[in-house]
């Protein structure tokens, strides 16, 4: 069987193929049938595609099971019986010598809190795919299209708990983020934790709308790279079809600048052919390939789902905010005992505010159940700020809960040489791509020199590099003592740091306050112990990110060592600055708000404060609000803000989600005051996907937006016939049709329902929408009107309904 380890390192670029969906409907595909069980009945079509691509000079051509979870094959089918035969149905033509490689398509759910599946449910729906797709004989798994981190990270594991294959995952973008938020280099940064041996992008309106995508992911980038963009934007030509004018000349030469780039594997997707990749094999010939350097220093990075947080020599020092922590916090400690996160949820909006770059999270409480707590907070700091988090507890199903709960890479606090640490928690950070806290300690005797740490930290490199764990995971805690106690304690610690920058290269940490424990003017300390750390290479630090003098001595520190060019930073900061306050701070990033409490309602639902909107509604109505002006004053208004800061890219898909449903909430516990009153909904939409078409994502966001809008939303589901959607609308007497389309092979089933509705002359009119719609294709069918997102689809369904 080849092996594709060995192709990602040789020095050439080579091909992937282009898309299967239109060369199988040419071979009797059906509108709105499976890929994948049309497959399975002509198996001879399928392999008849992939011999094609081959001829035309792909090395590796893709499986038929983009949609090949229970998810998309429905009940009834095995999918890991149809990953199996489609896999081998690939193998027959790829033989020998070629290479194929298991398609795993997105399941159009998303993960908790997001969607409905938890992480687990998710990791065993590819888990069952990947299954076949490895005994099929497939040579590389590539999680492909992907627009949630999470999803791709679940696909990963999935792979690496099943079995032994190359992981390939490649994420669409669109106007400089996925679906979700993430942006280019972070989906980059957290596949690279994980280990993932080719990364890419795929899908786009074309080539050259995929040059920028491909430009972001290279600062940091250390893995073969996959470029596979369509061929252009599809169109509907006089017949109705779906076609894609970029011809195969055209794609070819707007791909090759990728091989420039560093690209070590072209292909296509939608609407690209056989004679597509056939052309650029033309172009390509015997193209030498080498990995791009990366322009900037190794570091260490810790993400979320929309940041990356760089920690390494060269580069800002990282303030770690240690705020997060019950210990001698009553308040914080009686919320985490009845299992809720308001004040938690200030600690981190605080925080972010004052500069803190990660997060440490720590649930340590009497009477509190890490386990199930820990997770639960990480899933709502994970939504509410952007700051990476930091897992921090000595209870290892814990922490492996809390790495299900995080959609990205958290640092792991912390890794000691306690009996059987580094064997239960290494391979699990290994297997998420979490960075974790390496902590010199061992046994009950405490490393008070340098010499003794170092061979600590020696030791437990040498055990790390044994369990297949690298080093780009890897950060040192320098164990900082009191120097009350141990006069020579800052000079161990400068040591430690000094001997891991210049022996292994590797990043530094310690827990600040520990230094001036016991002593008079702690700030004074702390911040000096900073400055003169920071000389020696510590690269992060554990502190609260509220004290002034430690942020001044930050800022001044780092235009000393020349890391703040220009002192830019230095000087946005300190500007205005007077002694004692600290210059400006950390700016709170999109998916931050301010750090005080929630206040108003316009607030809760701004800021996504779900769990507090009923007893703040409680509270008007009390006082003698009227529901109405509840909702016209202070509800409508500020889900309409969500909505101008999701456009503005302020907000993301997560933001977006947790401010509609706290809306949501609020409606629903109002819903009987309006009733009671005479009030009515603003108008009644059908909502659909069209028949053929099983995403409804797209379509459950929109339907939230428009139910807190105040409109009655009929919602039929997915692969819905335009008979039924008109049907329903004549009875229920809606106004507005909504449809949504995914695929370019389904989004031409939207002329039948606007036609339908024109030949019935019915007063009701027709929106459209979805990944593939555009504003051309709406009018080319006749639709009343168009709209790329959820927002503007509010904003179109009032004017259509005014």
């Amino acid at each position: 069987m080849p092996d594709f380890r060995r192709l990602l390192a040789d020095g050439r670029v080579h091909l992937f193929d282009g898309g299967m969906g239109t060369l199988l409907q040419a071979r009797g595909l059906k509108s709105g049938q499976s890929p994948e069980l049309f497959g399975l009945a002509s198996p001879e079509a399928v392999e008849g595609v992939h011999r094609d691509y081959l001829a035309a000079g792909s090395r590796v051509v893709t499986t038929n099971t983009f949609g090949g979870t229970a998810f998309k094959l429905g009940p009834g089918q095995d999918p890991v019986a149809v990953s199996r035969a489609m896999a081998a149905c690939a193998r027959r033509a790829a033989g020998d010598h070629g290479f194929v490689a298991g398609s795993v398509g997105p399941t159009g759910h998303f993960v908790k809190p997001m969607g409905d599946l938890t992480f687990r449910e998710m990791v065993a729906a590819f888990a069952a795919q990947v299954r076949g797709l490895a005994e099929g004989g497939a040579d590389v798994v590539l999680v492909e299209t992907q627009f949630d981190l999470a999803e791709a990270r679940a696909a990963v594991i999935a792979v690496r708990e099943t079995c032994d294959l190359p992981v390939a995952v490649s994420m669409t973008f669109d106007k400089g983020a996925c679906l979700t938020g993430t942006a280019p280099l972070t989906f980059i940064d957290t596949m690279q934790n994980m280990g993932v041996e080719l990364l890419g992008t795929n899908c786009s309106a074309g080539p050259e709308q995929l040059v920028d995508v491909v430009r972001a992911m290279l600062p940091r980038l250390s893995t073969p790279l996959v470029v596979q963009p369509n061929a252009g934007l599809p169109e509907l030509d006089a017949q109705g079809r779906t076609v894609f004018r970029l011809g195969p000349e055209d794609f070819a030469a707007q791909v090759m600048p990728f091989v420039e780039m560093g690209a070590k594997f072209l292909g296509g997707c939608c609407g690209t052919t056989p004679g597509h990749i056939r052309a650029v094999a033309g172009r390509l010939g015997d193209h030498a390939w080498t990995l791009p350097v990366s322009p900037e220093p190794p570091a260490l990075v810790v993400t979320s789902r929309f940041l990356s947080v760089p920690v390494g020599h060269g580069r800002p020092a990282v303030i770690i905010g240690e705020r997060i922590n019950p210990t001698g916090k009553k308040e914080l400690t009686a919320q985490l005992q009845e299992g809720r996160f308001d004040e938690a949820l200030r600690l981190a909006e605080e925080q972010v505010r004052d500069g803190a770059g990660i997060l440490d999270v720590n649930v340590g409480a009497p009477l509190v159940e890490e386990a199930a707590l820990l997770p639960a907070l990480v899933q709502g700091l994970s939504s509410r700020v952007q700051a990476p988090l930091c897992i921090d507890s000595t209870d290892i199903g814990a922490v492996r809960a809390a790495l299900d709960a995080y959609p990205a890479s958290p640092l792991v606090n912390s890794i000691s040489g306690e009996p059987g640490r580094m064997e239960e928690l290494g391979p699990l950070c290994r297997l998420y791509g979490a960075p974790f806290i390496l902590l010199p300690l061992k046994g009950r005797k405490l490393p008070v020199s340098a010499a003794e740490r170092l061979d600590v930290v020696e030791e437990l490199l040498v055990q790390a590099e044994g369990l297949g764990i690298p080093r780009r995971l890897i950060v040192v805690d320098a164990l900082v003592l009191t120097v009350s106690s141990k006069p020579q304690s800052a000079l161990a610690c400068f040591e430690v740091i000094r001997q891991c920058r210049e022996r292994w290269g590797l990043a530094t940490t310690c827990g600040l306050s520990n230094i001036s424990f016991g002593l008079p003017a702690r700030e004074l300390l702390n911040s000096s112990f900073v400055t003169m750390g920071l000389a020696h290479g510590l690269t992060s630090f554990i502190a609260n990110p509220g004290s002034a003098r430690l942020r001044e001595s930050l800022a001044s520190a780092e235009v000393l060592l020349a890391r703040d060019p220009q002192a830019e930073r230095y000087v946005a900061g300190f500007s205005n600055w007077t002694p004692g306050t600290g210059g400006a701070g950390g700016a709170a990033g999109p998916g931050s708000g301010p750090a005080e409490p929630v206040k108003t309602l316009g607030d809760a639902v701004i800021r996504g404060a779900k769990d507090s909107i009923c007893a703040m509604l409680d509270a008007e109505l009390a006082k003698g609000a009227d529901p109405f002006v509840l909702v016209g004053e202070h509800l409508i208004p500020a889900i309409t803000e969500v909505g101008e800061k999701y456009e503005r890219k302020e907000y993301f898909l997560p933001q977006l989600l947790q401010s509609a449903e706290t809306m949501q909430t609020a409606f629903a516990h109002l819903k009987p005051l309006l009733e009671a009153a005479g009030g009515a909904p603003r108008a009644k939409i059908v909502m659909a996907t069209v028949e053929g078409d099983i995403h409804d994502i797209g379509k459950n966001i929109v339907i939230l937006m428009l139910r807190n809008n105040g409109f009655e939303v009929i919602d039929l589901g997915k692969d819905v016939p335009a008979e039924r959607i008109v049907e329903t609308a004549e009875r229920e007497g809606a106004s507005l049709i909504g449809l949504s389309a995914l695929m370019t092979t389904t989004m031409v089933r939207m002329r039948d329902t606007v036609d339908l509705v024109r030949q019935k002359a019915l007063p009701c009119r027709v929106m459209v929408g979805g990944a593939v719609v555009t504003q051309d294709f709406a009018d080319s069918i006749g639709a009343d009107g168009y709209t790329p997102d959820a927002v503007s689809c509010v904003k179109l369904a009032k004017d259509l309904t005014a």
